[in-house]
C-alpha cells in the first residue's frame, strides 16, 4: 500500500508541506486592505520571512503515495511565517497541484485580516481558485461577504451575491443588518486595471433599500490616486439658488493631478472650477481658476439697502442705485505654494486675484472665501532660538456692499520684516536678545471716520525700520527674592509720505481749521529709547497636608525718557491698534501692541500673583494690580490717528485696578473672570465672565462680556452680552447641541445655532441651523442688516465618502 498514516495530534515542522507556494497563496486569499476583495495581484503575495518554516499541528496526517496526495485530518492548524491557518481538513493534490481547506476554515494573515469559509479550493500558483461561503474582516475593520468566489487567470475575481460594509457586526444579534451595506449580485475585481465593479448592487441604510445602482465601479483602495467621479455636494443660497456641484479628479502622474468640478445654479447657470496641484521632494503648490457667466446678477440687488455684489454702479443722493453696470462674467485666479530651501529656510504664497472684491466668498470656493483676505509670499527661517521672516501682504475685505470701499482702504505691505535674534551663551550672566521689525505700507485710499474721530490709515506710503535690543538677568537672594535688573534699547526711523487728503483729515483731529494744501507732503522721524528696569518677586511657598499655596507679591520700575514725538498726529498707527489693558498685560516692559507707538516716562507696575493646588485635583489663580505713572509723559494720554490709549484705564497716572480669577476641577467643571476697575470709584469698565462643564454625556459652556462706552471708537453705548452653549449626548450614539448670544443693549439675540449628530464606527450625520441678527434692527432699522438663516448637513459613511455641505453654503 502506499499509503502511510501517523496518528495521535502531534506538532510536525516541515520544510515542505503540499509545497509551501500552495500554502502561502492560501493565506494570500486573505486579502489585506479594505474592500477585502480588491488588491493588485503583486500584493496577494503573503509576507513569508526568508528562512521560514511550516508548522503543522493536526490529529492524523495522511501520505498517500498512489494517489500522489497529502491529507491533515482533525483540528489543523499550520502557522507559516506569522499567518496561520486554521480547518478540520487540509489536502493538497500533487497532480493537479490544488490545495483544499474545509471545515470552519479560518485564515488569519500576518498582517491581522481574517478569512472565514466553508471551503477553499486554490491552484498552487494562485491564477485559479473557488471559495465557498466567504467573510472576510479586514485590518481596518471592513467586512465582505459572499457565497462564493471565483478567481481565473490570476486577475480576475468574481464574487457571487456579495456584501460590504465598513461597519462592525452587532456582538449581541450578529444577523441584524449593518447601518449601510452594498449589496451586489456580482462583485467583480480587476487585479489589472485595479478597478472594482458592483452590478447588479443596492445600496441599503438600517437594512432598507435606498437606492439600487444597475452598475458602478470604484477604484482600487489599494490604489492612493485614481481617476474619477468624487463625492458630489449640494448648497443654497438666495441669490445663487440651488447649486449641485460633481468633481472630477484626474490623476495624471504619481507627483500632480488635476480636479475639475461643474457646479449647476438654478439662478445663476454654470460654474466651472479647476485645481492643479503639483508635489516635489521638496514642497508642493497648487492653482486654482473659477469662472462664471451669471444669468441674473440683478438678483444679489438687496430692494431695501440698495446693495450690489456684482458689479459697479453709481448711487444719487437718496441712496438710489443709478448707472449700475453688473458684472456677467466673474471670475478668480488663486495659488497657494510651500516649498523648504532646506531644513532651517522656506518659501511659499498664497495669492488672490478675481475680477471682483468678493466673488470666491459669494461662491464659497474653497480656500478663498474669508472675509478678510490675505495674500501674501512669504520667506522664513527658524534655527534654534533664532526667528526670522519676510513677507508681502495685500489684504481685502470680501464684502457684498456696494456702498462701501473698504477694499481700497485696505493696505499693501511691501514688505513686512521680523527677526529676532537671541545668543546661544549667556552675555554678562544674562539673557540678550535683538529684535529687528520693518514694514512698508500702501494704500490707495484714506481709511477714516472723521465724524469720530478715527483714520485707521493714510492714504499714500508710510515706512518704518526699528531695532531693539534687551538684556535681562535674575538673581535670588538668600531669603527667595527675585531681582531681575533690565537694560533695553529701541531706535526707528518712520517716512510718511501724505496725500492731501490724509493732511487734510489730520488737521481736521487736530480740531483746526483744514488749511489749504497744494501738494502731497513727506515727513521723516527718529526715534530712539532707552529703558533701564528692575522687577522684584518675592514667591511663598504655604504648604499643608491637603494644598499648597503660592503667593506671589511682584513689583516692576521701568525708567525712560518721554517718547519723541508721542504728541504728533502725522505717525500712522498701523500696527499698534489693538490694545487692551488687563491683567495679561499688567506686567508688560511695553504695553503697546506692535512696534509704532511706544511707551515712555518712568511707570510702575504693582501686584500680587496666586496659585494653588489641592490634593483634590482642584487648582486655582488669581492676579491682581494697578499701573502708576512715575514720572514724564504719559503715553496713553497722547493721542493718535486711532485714539489708541483712550479708555485704556492707563490714560490717568494711576490706572485702573485689574485682575483675574479662575480655578479648574477634576470633575470637569472650570471657571474664570477677569475685570477692569476705576481707581477711584471702583466702578466696572470692562469685565469678562468664562465658566464650562465638560463630561461624556453633557458639556455646558457660558460666556459673559461687558465694555463700557467708548465714543471715539465709535461705540457711543455700553456694550453687553451673553453667550450659552451646551451639547448632550443623549444616547451612545446620538447628541444634540446649541448656543445663542445675547445683546443686553438691543434686547436682541444676535446668534443662535441649534443641530444634532449621529456618530459611530462607520456612519456619522450632522444637521445644523443658525441665525443671525443685526443689533441695530432696534436702534437704526433703516441700515440694519436682513436677518441671515443658515442651514447644513453633512452625511458621512466610512471608506466611502462624505455627502452634504458646509453649513455657509446654506443660507439667505
Amino acid at each position: 500500500m502506499g499509503v502511510a498514516v501517523i496518528s495521535a495530534r502531534k506538532s510536525v515542522t516541515l520544510t515542505r508541506l503540499c509545497g509551501a507556494t500552495a500554502l502561502a497563496c492560501l493565506f494570500a486569499y486573505a486579502l489585506p486592505a479594505a474592500p477585502a476583495f480588491a488588491q493588485d495581484v503583486q500584493s496577494l503575495k503573503p509576507n513569508i520571512p526568508a528562512g521560514s518554516q511550516m508548522l503543522m499541528e493536526a490529529d492524523t496526517l495522511v501520505y498517500d503515495n498512489d494517489a500522489n496526495t497529502v491529507t491533515a485530518v482533525g483540528g489543523v492548524q499550520i502557522d507559516y511565517g506569522g499567518n496561520r491557518l486554521v480547518a478540520q481538513r487540509v489536502a493538497y493534490d500533487r497532480k493537479s497541484s490544488r490545495l483544499v481547506a474545509s471545515g470552519n476554515v479560518e485564515v488569519v494573515n500576518s498582517d491581522g485580516t481574517k478569512m472565514y469559509s466553508e471551503e477553499i479550493d486554490v491552484t498552487d500558483d494562485f491564477a485559479d481558485g473557488f471559495i465557498n461561503a466567504l467573510r472576510v474582516e479586514t485590518v481596518d475593520k471592513t467586512y465582505f461577504a459572499a457565497e462564493s468566489g471565483e478567481r481565473k487567470s490570476g486577475t480576475l475575481t468574481t464574487f457571487n451575491n456579495g456584501v460590504y460594509t465598513a461597519c462592525a457586526p452587532c456582538e449581541e444579534k450578529p444577523d441584524k443588518a449593518p447601518i449601510w451595506r452594498i449589496k451586489a449580485q456580482k462583485i467583480i475585481w480587476n487585479g489589472k486595471t485595479k478597478v472594482v465593479r458592483f452590478e447588479k448592487s443596492k445600496f441599503e441604510f438600517f437594512g432598507f433599500p435606498i437606492a439600487y445602482l444597475p452598475a458602478f465601479e470604484i477604484a482600487d483602495p489599494t490604489v492612493k490616486r485614481k481617476s474619477g467621479f468624487l463625492i458630489p455636494s449640494v448648497s443654497q443660497n438666495s441669490e445663487r439658488g440651488f447649486g449641485l456641484s460633481i468633481p472630477y479628479y484626474f490623476a495624471l502622474s504619481p507627483t500632480y493631478d488635476l480636479t475639475v468640478t461643474g457646479t449647476g445654479y438654478t439662478k445663476q447657470g454654470f460654474l466651472g472650477q479647476a485645481e492643479w496641484n503639483q508635489r516635489f521632494n521638496n514642497g508642493q503648490y497648487s492653482l486654482k481658476i473659477a469662472g462664471i457667466h451669471q444669468n441674473d446678477p440683478d438678483a444679489f440687488i438687496d430692494n431695501k439697502r440698495f446693495t450690489v455684489d456684482s458689479g459697479p454702479g453709481e448711487y444719487d443722493g437718496s441712496g438710489n442705485v443709478i448707472n449700475r453696470d453688473p458684472n456677467k462674467f466673474r471670475g478668480m485666479v488663486g495659488t497657494t505654494g510651500k516649498f523648504d530651501i532646506n531644513p532651517r529656510w522656506s518659501f511659499g504664497w498664497d495669492v488672490l486675484l478675481q475680477s471682483d472684491k468678493n466673488f470666491a466668498r459669494t461662491y464659497s470656493i474653497d480656500g478663498y472665501n474669508e472675509y478678510i483676505r490675505r495674500s501674501e509670499i512669504y520667506l522664513t527661517g527658524l534655527h534654534d532660538r533664532n526667528y526670522f521672516d519676510l513677507r508681502a501682504m495685500k489684504f481685502d475685505v470680501q464684502e457684498d456692499s456696494l456702498t462701501s470701499t473698504r477694499d481700497d482702504k485696505e493696505a499693501w505691505a511691501l514688505p513686512s520684516l521680523d527677526y529676532s535674534y537671541t545668543p546661544d551663551e549667556p552675555v554678562f550672566g544674562g539673557e540678550l536678545n535683538f529684535d529687528v521689525n520693518a514694514r512698508v505700507i500702501n494704500r490707495s485710499e484714506l481709511d477714516a471716520r472723521l465724524a469720530t474721530p478715527f483714520v485707521r490709515g493714510i492714504e499714500g506710503n508710510s515706512g518704518r525700520l526699528t531695532a531693539e535690543a534687551e538684556w535681562k538677568r535674575s538673581f535670588i537672594t538668600e531669603g527667595g527674592l527675585v531681582v531681575t535688573p533690565l537694560l533695553a534699547f529701541q531706535t526707528d526711523g518712520t517716512f510718511v509720505d501724505q496725500t492731501t487728503a490724509s493732511v487734510r483729515a489730520i488737521e481736521g483731529m487736530a480740531r483746526r481749521l483744514p488749511t489749504p494744501v497744494e501738494a502731497d507732503v513727506q515727513s521723516a522721524y527718529y526715534r530712539a529709547m532707552a529703558t533701564a528696569g528692575l522687577e522684584l518677586r518675592w514667591p511663598v511657598l504655604f504648604s499643608f497636608s491637603s494644598a499648597s499655596h503660592v503667593l506671589e507679591p511682584m513689583a516692576q520700575v521701568f525708567a525712560r525718557p518721554d517718547a519723541a514725538y508721542s504728541d504728533t498726529l502725522g505717525i500712522p498707527n498701523e500696527d499698534a491698534q489693538s490694545f487692551v489693558f488687563d491683567a495679561t498685560t499688567l506686567f508688560e516692559r511695553d504695553k503697546f501692541s506692535g512696534y509704532d507707538r511706544i511707551e515712555g516716562g518712568t511707570r510702575a507696575n504693582v501686584g500680587m500673583r496666586y496659585s494653588g493646588s489641592f490634593n483634590s485635583g482642584w487648582t486655582t489663580n488669581a492676579l491682581f494690580g494697578q499701573s502708576y505713572q512715575l514720572a514724564g509723559g504719559n503715553p496713553f494720554t497722547s493721542p493718535d490717528l486711532v485714539n489708541v490709549g483712550a479708555y485704556s484705564g492707563l490714560e490717568t497716572d494711576e490706572s485702573d485696578f485689574v485682575g483675574l480669577v479662575g480655578f479648574a476641577t477634576p470633575t470637569g467643571i472650570a471657571a474664570s473672570a477677569s475685570a477692569r476697575l476705576d481707581e477711584q470709584s471702583f466702578e466696572v469698565r470692562r469685565a469678562e465672565f468664562k465658566a464650562g462643564y465638560t463630561s461624556r454625556p453633557f458639556s455646558l459652556s457660558a460666556k459673559y462680556a461687558y465694555i463700557q462706552a467708548q465714543p471715539l471708537y465709535g461705540f457711543s453705548t455700553d456694550r453687553e452680552e451673553v453667550t450659552l452653549g451646551s451639547s448632550v449626548r443623549f444616547h451612545e450614539n446620538w447628541r444634540a447641541f446649541g448656543s445663542g448670544t445675547y445683546d443686553f443693549e438691543s434686547g436682541v439675540v444676535t446668534r443662535n445655532a441649534v443641530g444634532f449628530a449621529y456618530d459611530d464606527e462607520c456612519f456619522s450625520y450632522t444637521l445644523t441651523m443658525s441665525e443671525k441678527r443685526d443689533p441695530r434692527k432696534v436702534t437704526d432699522p433703516v441700515n440694519a442688516s436682513e436677518d441671515e438663516r443658515t442651514f447644513g448637513f453633512n452625511i458621512s459613511f466610512r471608506t466611502l465618502g462624505d455627502f452634504g455641505t458646509k453649513s455657509s453654503q446654506f443660507g439667505n
